[in-house]
């Protein structure tokens, strides 16, 4: 569904992403995990038209991507939820729902605000509430909720238990689950191994800007060279 063929992107004069590669399909999760700094949210930055590409090739569900706009990419059904996360602080819960809402996809899961407010019950609590009150986990449930509004055909996650409690990353991962239960491919990145291995079937290690592995989640937790080399703190 979502294909990234070995791509080159910058940060100004930067060369950042060298040969990146990846795939996302149909109902599954994928993670890109490593260090900070190591290319994550810059691959994902890529995807959505955020960042150069210079080289390779993006697709979805076989679209070319490269070159275009980020607005015509998310209107094209690539949900994207930012590590900033950038709720829209003066306007409520409910509001910034609204906000994201786009007509249904074929193929693709509806979401409905009753919908979202079962999968995010402390959202439905305070869906009267401006956002800018909510905590920085409660931010992070209306980023995605948000996102899922517009009913995409895939979701990317940038760094989505970043700075969060303990608590609240294990709703995330409920969420997450629930999500793919639905049959909504998603890639995320992540440096946490244990959120990822939660959530995950499959996974691509990132180093400074390249692939260093690709397998199974299985295969990943298996592989003690690999964890020790590019995973490690």
């Amino acid at each position: 569904m979502l294909s990234v063929e070995k791509i080159h992107s910058y940060y100004g004069q930067a060369h950042i992403l060298t040969d990146v590669s990846l795939a996302l399909s149909t109902g599954e999760v994928v993670v890109l995990i490593g260090r900070n700094g190591a290319g994550k949210s810059t691959t994902i930055k890529s995807i959505m038209g955020m960042v150069k590409v210079t080289e390779g090739d993006i697709s979805f569900d076989g679209e070319a991507l490269r070159g275009e706009p980020t607005h015509r990419i998310a209107r094209r059904g690539i949900g994207y939820v930012p590590e900033e996360r950038r709720v829209f602080t003066r306007l409520t819960v409910q509001e910034n729902l609204e906000a994201g809402q786009q007509p249904p996809r074929e193929g693709a899961p509806r979401w409905r605000f009753d919908d979202l407010f079962d999968l995010f019950p402390n959202l439905a609590e305070a869906r009267h509430r401006l956002a800018g009150t909510l905590s920085g986990g409660e931010q992070q449930m209306l980023t995605i909720a948000r996102t899922l509004m517009g009913n995409p055909g895939c979701i990317l996650l940038d760094e989505p238990s970043e700075g969060l409690a303990p608590v609240v990353v294990e709703q995330i991962i409920k969420v997450i689950q629930q999500i793919k239960a639905q049959g909504l491919p998603i890639l995320l990145s992540e440096q946490n191994l244990y959120f990822a291995s939660l959530v995950s079937d499959r996974a691509y290690v990132i180093e400074t800007g390249r692939i260093r592995f690709s397998g199974t989640m299985h295969e990943l937790e298996e592989n003690a060279e690999i964890r020790q080399q590019y995973l490690a703190v």
